[in-house]
């Protein structure tokens, strides 16, 4: 195929996610201040979007308490940055099993949630985006496993079309566009859909390039899509997802390293993927061309 690099580029940045990375490096925020903060500067420094997890001030681990998720929305939309607001909705799908010969039953670390209680924090803030992962798969540890299946899929769709909240689909494989493209067909959720492509998350899509084209091309023509990978390839991805005409994102969500030895801030990786945006001949989206370009409607404080 021939290239069709994009001429006009949006950046999210991933502030936190749930993974145990709060011990592994102090940029890594915590309390809903630091999480907002951390925001606010990833926006100062060229993010139209930020994506949004909570996490227990104290332990550092991952949460879906609604009341830490209201703090952080209030604090971002109270800044006088502009930027669009995405939460996570993929908290609450956590199955862990225990050991082959006993997998029943299911481990500490299990976390599953109904649909109502996953789209709680969602409801009560009202983002412009949530992500929505589309399907299930064996997640990085021996025993956990990402737990979506279709009729929760289904049903948390409904939800946020419901509230007028963008989905945005999280894929790590072919199979989740598949079923993505089922919701759409299905009146579940909108078209043009918005679209992450996750990359290199073992074991869903390797970042390969095959694999990564693969996956472009299994997104239909009229939807928006942004893609990632995680580790010392976030950076390669930011130029690979240009070059085949979508988005990007960056962030301590999905690596904690600048360079060799030197850890990371949010705002750093968003400067980063700046420079390589620019040195491309591509222009960076505001908040307000990407709310134009995806449909959003800004949300005041409440």
């Amino acid at each position: 195929m021939p290239l069709a690099p994009n001429k006009d580029v949006f950046i999210t940045c991933a502030v936190t996610g749930s993974g145990n990375t709060q011990d592994r490096s102090p940029e890594v925020p915590r309390s809903p201040k630091e999480i907002a903060d951390s925001a606010i500067k990833a926006a100062k420094a060229g993010a139209a979007i930020v994506h949004c997890h909570v996490r227990d001030p104290k332990t550092g681990v991952g949460s879906r308490d609604p009341k830490l998720y209201r703090e952080l929305t209030e604090r971002i939309r109270e800044s006088e940055t502009d930027v669009v607001l995405n939460l996570t909705a993929g908290m609450g799908g956590d199955m862990v099993f225990g050991s082959p010969s006993s997998p029943l039953p299911l481990a500490k670390g299990t976390d599953m949630g109904s649909a109502e209680s996953r789209l709680e924090p969602i409801a009560q803030c009202l983002p412009e985006i949530c992500t929505l992962d589309c399907g299930t798969m064996n997640f990085a540890e021996a025993d956990y496993v990402m737990t979506n299946t279709p009729g929760m899929l289904e049903a948390m769709g409904r939800m946020m079309t419901e509230l007028n909240v963008k989905p945005e689909i999280e894929a790590f494989d072919t199979g989740h566009l598949w079923f993505a493209k089922k919701l759409v067909n299905d009146g579940i959720l909108n078209s043009p859909a918005m679209v992450q492509l996750c990359m290199g998350i073992p074991w869903g899509a390797p970042d390969d390039l095959n694999t990564f084209m693969a996956m472009v091309n299994n997104v239909p023509d009229e939807w928006n899509w942004s893609a990632f990978s995680i580790g010392r390839n976030q950076m390669p991805f930011v130029a690979a997802a240009i070059l085949a005409g979508g988005n990007v994102r960056v962030g301590l969500e999905d690596n904690l390293w600048l360079d060799k030895g030197v850890l990371a801030t949010n705002e750093a990786l968003v400067e980063r993927a700046a420079t390589i945006i620019h040195a491309m001949g591509s222009t960076i989206l505001t908040p307000a061309q990407v709310r134009e370009k995806l449909g959003l409607t800004k949300r005041a404080p409440q």
